[in-house]
C-alpha cells in the first residue's frame, strides 16, 4: 500500500532547518514510494496560531520543491476530537480529574521528597459521586486523563530499532484541559486514523510520546502507524533550534538568496550515513533516505558549511537552469557571462555584481600605469573572442617585461576596479573593446 505520512508543524512561529528537516523526510519518502504527503496545521491553540506563518509555512514547502498533495487544519477538525473524546469517556478510559496546578505541583515535590517516581497517583479516579459534586459545585471544572494501561509497550522504530517503554513509569496524560481545549495528543491521534497516516516520521523529540499515543491508537480501534524518529539538528554549538532564532527560519535563508536545494541537502544529510553534498534533483534526494542509517546523535547545522554547500551548488548550475533568474536580476549577459563568473559566486545573486563591472560603468583602479598604458596600446582589434587574453598579455608582457601578478594585477584594476575576481579571459570578450579602451585610460566607463 503506498504510504500516507504527515507533516505537522504549529503555525505559531517561522520554520526553520530542523522543521525542513522533518518536512522532507516525509515529502521525499513519500515522493519516492509513490505515497501522499499531507501538511497537518496544528493550529488549536487559537491565540498563537496565525493565518500569516501558515501562509508562510506553505511558501517555504513551496520554495523547497513539497508541494503537500493535502492540506488540513485542526482548528476545522474539533467536532472529530470532541466525539474521540466521548468515545474514551464512555469506555471509562478518560476520567475527569480536578486538581488545580498548585496542587499537582505540591504532590509531585511530595514524591520527590520521598523518594518516589513524581507521577500522577490517579487520586481522581478514588472520588466519590458527591466529591466530585462538591468540588463542581466550588467552581472546579474537571480537566481529563487518558487512564494508560500498566504493561510495556513495544514498537519497532523505523530509525532507533526496538524500542519499548513500562507505561507504569508514566503518569496518565491530560488530553483535555478544564477549558475544553485539547492538548497535541488527541487530536494527533484522531487525525493520524482519520488520514490514513501509515508511517509517522518526526523529530526524537516526540518519542516519549508515542506509548502513550500507541494506547490511544488501539483505544480507538485505528490501525498503528510506524514510526520513525529521527535526529534533531543544533547550532554548531550544540544549542537546539528555536523557531526564535529568525536568522535560521527558512524564510530569512531564502531572503538571504540561499538556493533551496542546498537547505535541501543540508538538512537531509547532515547527521545520516550520506556524506553532505549538493543534490540538484529532490528524486536522488529521496533516493539517499535510508531511515536505519540516520545517527542518533544530534547533527549540527552550521552555516558556514550551508554557505559552503550552496557556492558548490551555484558552481554546478546551467545556464539554462537560470536564465530565467539572471533576467530577473537584469542580467541580459547569456550564456558566455555565467559560465564566465558562475564558480566566483557564492550565491546566484552576486552575478549582479559582476554584471555591473561587464557592463558598468565602474571606476577603474590605475596602479601601474607603465603597464597599463603598454597594454592600451597594445589593445588588439574586434573581434575579441576567448583566446584573445593570451595573445594581448603576451604581448604586454613582451612590451613591459612585467610577468605574473606584475603583470595580471595591474590589468584586473584597470579593466575591472576589483583586485580579485572571475578569470580575464572569458571576461574580456564581454567587457568589450570600446570599455577596455576607456577603462585603460583611466575612466569611468
Amino acid at each position: 500500500m503506498p504510504p500516507v505520512v504527515r507533516f505537522a508543524p504549529s503555525p505559531t512561529g517561522l520554520l526553520h532547518i530542523g522543521n525542513a528537516r522533518t518536512a522532507l523526510l516525509n515529502a521525499l519518502f513519500a515522493r519516492r514510494e509513490g505515497g501522499t504527503f499531507v501538511l497537518r496545521l496544528d493550529d488549536t491553540d487559537l491565540e498563537r496560531s496565525k493565518p500569516e506563518f501558515a501562509a508562510v509555512i506553505e511558501e517555504d514547502l513551496d520554495w523547497l520543491g513539497i508541494r503537500p498533495d493535502l492540506v488540513v487544519r485542526q482548528s476545522d477538525r474539533f467536532s472529530l476530537y470532541g466525539a474521540a473524546a466521548e468515545r474514551l469517556r464512555g469506555m471509562g478510559r478518560l476520567y475527569a480529574a480536578y486538581e488545580t496546578p498548585d496542587e499537582l505541583e505540591f504532590r509531585r515535590k511530595r514524591q520527590l521528597a520521598r523518594g518516589l517516581p513524581p507521577i500522577y497517583d490517579r487520586a481522581a479516579l478514588k472520588l466519590t459521586a458527591e466529591e466530585r459534586a462538591r468540588l463542581e459545585a466550588e467552581g472546579r471544572k474537571p480537566h481529563w486523563r487518558f487512564r494508560l494501561d500498566h504493561c510495556v509497550m513495544e514498537w519497532r522504530d523505523l530509525v532507533r530499532g526496538p524500542s519499548h517503554v513500562d507505561m507504569a513509569s508514566l503518569s496518565d496524560p491530560v488530553l483535555v484541559r478544564a477549558d475544553g481545549s485539547y492538548l497535541y495528543t488527541l487530536p494527533s491521534v484522531v487525525d493520524d486514523i482519520d488520514l490514513g497516516i501509515t508511517q509517522v516520521i518526526r523529530g526524537e523529540d516526540h518519542v516519549t510520546n508515542t506509548a502513550v499515543q500507541i494506547q490511544i491508537f488501539q483505544a480507538l480501534g485505528g490501525p498503528v502507524p510506524a514510526f520513525a524518529h529521527h535526529n534533531l539538528l543544533t547550532t554548531a554549538s550544540g544549542e537546539g533550534l528555536s523557531k526564535r532564532l529568525g536568522h535560521l527560519s527558512l524564510k530569512g535563508l531564502r531572503e538571504a538568496g540561499l538556493e533551496p536545494q542546498a537547505v535541501a541537502s543540508l538538512a537531509v544529510l547532515v547527521g545520516s550515513a550520506e556524506a553532505v553534498r549538493p543534490i540538484k534533483d529532490l528524486d536522488e534526494l529521496a533516493r539517499l533516505i535510508v531511515f536505519a542509517h540516520i545517527s542518533r546523535a544530534p547533527a549540527k547545522f552550521d552555516e558556514a558549511e550551508l554557505e559552503h554547500l550552496n557556492a558548490r551548488l551555484v558552481h554546478e548550475l546551467s545556464y539554462e537552469d537560470v536564465k530565467e533568474r539572471l533576467e530577473a536580476l537584469g542580467i541580459v549577459g547569456g550564456e558566455d557571462f555565467w559560465v564566465a563568473v558562475r564558480t566566483n559566486l557564492s550565491k546566484l545573486s552576486d552575478a549582479a555584481e559582476w554584471w555591473s563591472v561587464v557592463n558598468g560603468p565602474i571606476a577603474p583602479a590605475i596602479a601601474d600605469p607603465a603597464v597599463v598604458g603598454a597594454a592600451a596600446e597594445a589593445l588588439p582589434p574586434p573581434p575579441w573572442d576567448g583566446s584573445t587574453w593570451k595573445g594581448w598579455t603576451d604581448a604586454v608582457k613582451a612590451a613591459t617585461g612585467a610577468k605574473g601578478k606584475a603583470l595580471f594585477m595591474p590589468l584586473r584594476l584597470a579593466l575591472t576596479g576589483r583586485d580579485h575576481g572571475p578569470e580575464l579571459a572569458p571576461l574580456l570578450p564581454l567587457i568589450g573593446p570600446e570599455r577596455a579602451r576607456r577603462r585603460l585610460a583611466g575612466e569611468t566607463a
